[in-house]
């Protein structure tokens, strides 16, 4: 008899920026993946959703938004879950702000706009790869040394 393997339920992973179209796009990308999706349009709002009983796997996290930025929502989203696993976006490709990111507990650092190939590796990445991984010192001096 043939037996059928059920899919494992993917990640839930949650979405936060201040554009809405942004979030329906980027929910579109991860849906196709079959993530389960939350969004927060702002980082007071995901930090809410933290409190409230939300358990990502995963948080996908714009930097530039207004109110909370993404660096502060990334600060109290890991003072209410540490170790939790982040990857900011954004469309400046800004080096010291990756740097700040990256040494505050983010996994990884997108610069917006991404294709959805780019994505989901960097989501595979973070949720299959080491607990917790410090920042390689070739990452801080490519950033460091990267023009403005």
């Amino acid at each position: 008899m043939l037996q059928t393997r059920k899919a494992s339920p993917r990640a839930t992973v949650p979405v936060v920026d201040d554009d809405a179209s942004m979030l329906h796009y980027v929910r579109t990308m991860l849906e196709l993946d079959a993530y389960r999706v939350e969004t927060a349009q702002g980082g007071a709002a995901a930090v809410e959703k933290l409190r409230g009983g939300l358990s990502p796997d995963l948080v996908l996290l714009d930097v530039q938004m207004p109110g909370m930025d993404g660096v502060e929502t990334l600060r109290q989203l890991l003072k209410i879950r540490s170790g939790l696993k982040v990857i900011m976006c954004s469309c400046a490709n800004d080096p010291r702000q990756a740097l700040t990111a990256f040494l505050l507990g983010a996994r990884d650092y997108l610069t917006k706009p991404f294709r959805h190939l780019y994505l989901s590796a960097a989501l595979e990445r973070c949720l299959h790869g080491a607990a917790k991984e410090p920042v390689p010192w070739n990452v801080v001096r490519d950033i460091c040394e990267a023009p403005n």
